[in-house]
């Protein structure tokens, strides 16, 4: 899009919002030149800026944009001007500041009492009737316009301050039926955009895919008690929307947590985040610790059933959870581990990540520059907020029944999820319930992708039990079923189509770090004396052995195979590469001999084959340990056939039917048997 259509575009919807939506939009230029002064979330800007700036009369906002400096300068305390303000208080006995206040109970006077944060004072006394007002307070603090009071006498034994007055800076009411109503005047794509833009987003400059992304992040905000996590590089905004956006969301950042706080407080008998905020979102996932040894098995009960056990009851929140941090090179993690790898060891446990509704691919989204922030119209944040914790009460996941079937590899837990997410995604576009079996799709074809990635990493961590990653849809109208994919677990696939160079071959084996990978054996031969090379196994003197094994059964058997040629009549170089970088194996034994023996005679493998399988120096065959996974690892490589000994028949039925079908399996009873199947020699 050129930029004169960008600017088209962005003045038809501004001239749109401006009809409708008269007095909850601002612009976004304005949100930023204040925010650049002022170092204060951006929902209590722009409700100063909604109060003063909603006007397209270019002199009522510039002289509104005066007031909300004036009032900012004035009222809004800064941390390094904390003194200053005291000082105002103390000698006019009354001031208004603009700060985030937190309460507790002082037991021993038997008052609440607050702190307010940039300010630095502590042991405020704050009416009753303010506390039962807005609960917040107790939990984690709010935003708010604070009238204090200033009145000392000798002995007191609270602080002199006071508060007369507060007023949280959010919207006292939100009319829905008047925003279903003018959510017609919008068609699907307008209205994103607008989504995007109130969340301070260009949504020109962004393709399709990340705009899916940026929306998905206001998921949490729409549905109670939904889970997901975001990883990606630095720079990309992920935590942004959970700090900034909405006074509904709190963001604990990474560090020490405890089960008091999260859950609820035993001794005070007071439930904590999870049952006073929308989103309990946790920053740098990588340094989250519980205190309480007992703290993340109660976390993944509650993300199971939205209800945690503390004392003697059971406790009901609706709090969603969000887990975000960064992820740097991820075709690295997937080729050595798995993309949940950031989590804290005491959290890398497949039931918990089971509980995740979403992951959201953050290295998809780019790096945040000057040119991805807005300038034009959107919603009000404070305004954007209301609408989204009304759709919270709403429940649009029946959608998919009218039109869709979910395919027979979605479990409950899959199938929770992905409805979860299309009545997210429902909500947020189509919050007048006015939606075809198009826009349905989309959002079940995006609800199915963020809930396979979980299912991959958990296939990872867990193995066969979390086999079934293939989840799709039927169309209920043509009964024509589509499988959906992750975009990073790609069409490359590692094993190539074509015939190899003989003597090289892959196989499956556990590697020194304790995982299944994907090797590729090289062999290479020269005239000689039967002398044998090593490489690429570094300095692992147990893998180099097995391989010496295999070497030793193939010059004492090599005329079995071909009586023409003599082994000890060439030397031999066998390179080891690994393809999911999991350690040196030592179980190569049977690999090289069938290697070596490839290289010898000069023919190529089957197209496509994976070798498994061991043995010892003798000949005896070893049977493959941890078949199904074996063929697992094979199966995503891009293997299309198998090799395998008759040894390992026994567990076949370990291995589910879908897998198995996809393989062209032969048997082999001992190595020479296996040399002529692996060579196509019948």
């Amino acid at each position: 899009m050129t930029s004169e259509k960008q600017a088209a575009a962005s003045g038809d919807l501004d001239a749109l919002l401006n009809q409708h939506f008269a007095g909850k939009i601002v612009r976004k230029d304005l949100t930023k030149l204040v925010k650049e002064g002022a170092n204060v979330p951006v929902f209590v800007l722009e409700y100063l800026l909604g109060n003063y700036c909603a006007s397209q009369d270019e002199e009522v906002v510039a002289e509104g944009l005066q007031t909300v400096k004036r009032i900012l300068a004035e009222n809004f305390v800064r941390p390094d001007e904390a003194e200053k303000v005291k000082s105002l208080i103390r000698e006019k006995g009354t001031y208004k500041v603009i700060d985030k206040v937190s309460v507790e109970l002082n037991e021993k006077r038997d008052v609440y009492e607050a702190n307010l944060f940039s300010l630095g004072i502590k042991g405020v006394v704050v009416p009753t009737s303010t506390v039962k007002e807005y609960e917040k307070l107790l939990v984690g603090g709010i935003w708010a316009l604070v009238t204090l009071e200033y009145f000392f006498e000798e002995g007191q034994k609270g602080s002199p301050f006071s508060i007369r007055q507060l007023k949280p800076i959010q919207m006292p009411n939100m009319d829905m039926a008047e925003l279903r109503e003018r959510r017609k005047e919008f068609t699907a794509e307008q209205w994103r955009d607008v989504l995007t833009r109130s969340s301070g987003m260009e949504p020109t400059t962004l393709d399709k895919r990340v705009k899916w992304h940026l929306l998905a992040r206001m998921l949490p905000f729409v549905e109670s008690n939904y889970n997901m996590c975001e990883l990606g590089p630095r720079g990309t905004g992920k935590s942004h929307i959970y700090k900034e956006v909405s006074p509904n969301s709190i963001l604990v950042s990474g560090g020490q947590t405890t089960v008091a706080n999260l859950f609820y407080n035993l001794a005070r008998r007071q439930i904590g985040l999870v049952g006073v905020w929308d989103v309990v979102a946790f920053d740098e996932v990588a340094g989250i610790h519980f205190k309480d040894h007992d703290g993340v098995q109660i976390m993944k009960d509650y993300m199971a059933s939205g209800s945690f056990v503390r004392g003697r009851g059971s406790v009901n929140a609706s709090a969603s959870m969000v887990f975000v941090g960064n992820i740097d090179n991820v075709k690295a993690l997937l080729k050595t581990s798995h993309l949940l790898s950031p989590f804290p060891e005491a959290m890398i446990d497949a039931a918990f990540f089971d509980r995740f509704h979403a992951y959201i691919p953050g290295w998809e989204i780019p790096k945040m520059r000057p040119e991805f922030f807005t300038n034009q119209y959107g919603f009000i944040v404070d305004y954007l907020a209301e609408f989204f914790r009304e759709m919270r009460k709403q429940n649009f996941g029946d959608a998919i029944n009218k039109y869709f079937r979910l395919g027979r590899d979605l479990n409950q837990r899959d199938t929770i999820a992905v409805k979860h997410t299309v009545s997210g995604l429902l909500k947020l576009l189509y919050p007048h319930e006015v939606y075809d079996k198009e826009a349905v799709r989309q959002c079940l074809e995006y609800a199915l992708e963020v809930r396979r990635r979980v299912k991959e990493q958990l296939k990872r961590i867990g193995g066969m039990e979390f086999f079934d990653v293939h989840l799709s849809y039927i169309d209920l109208e043509t009964n024509e079923e589509k499988v959906v994919r992750v975009k990073e677990q790609g069409g490359d696939s590692l094993i190539p189509d074509d015939p190899l160079n003989p003597g090289s071959l892959y196989t499956v084996s556990r590697g020194s770090g304790g995982h299944l990978g994907l090797y590729r054996l090289e062999t290479q031969v020269t005239a000689g004396n039967g002398q044998l090379k090593l490489s690429g196994f570094g300095s692992n003197t147990a893998a180099k052995e097995s391989v010496k094994v295999g070497f030793d059964y193939f010059r004492a058997n090599a005329t079995q195979i071909q009586a023409s040629v003599k082994a000890g009549d060439h030397d031999y170089h066998l390179h080891v590469v690994e393809a999911h970088n999991t350690g040196p194996s030592t179980t190569l034994t049977m690999a090289a001999f069938v290697a070596l023996c490839s290289a010898l005679v000069g023919k190529s493998l089957e197209s496509q084959m994976v070798v498994l399988g061991s043995m010892s120096l003798g000949g005896n065959i070893v049977p493959v340990e941890n078949l199904a996974e074996s063929l697992q690892v094979a199966a995503e490589a891009g293997a299309k056939r198998l090799l395998l000994p008759m040894a390992s028949v026994g567990d076949i039925p370990t291995i589910p039917g879908e897998l198995f079908a996809k393989f062209q399996t032969s048997f082999y009873a001992d190595p020479k048997d296996a040399v002529f199947k692996a060579l196509g020699v019948h």
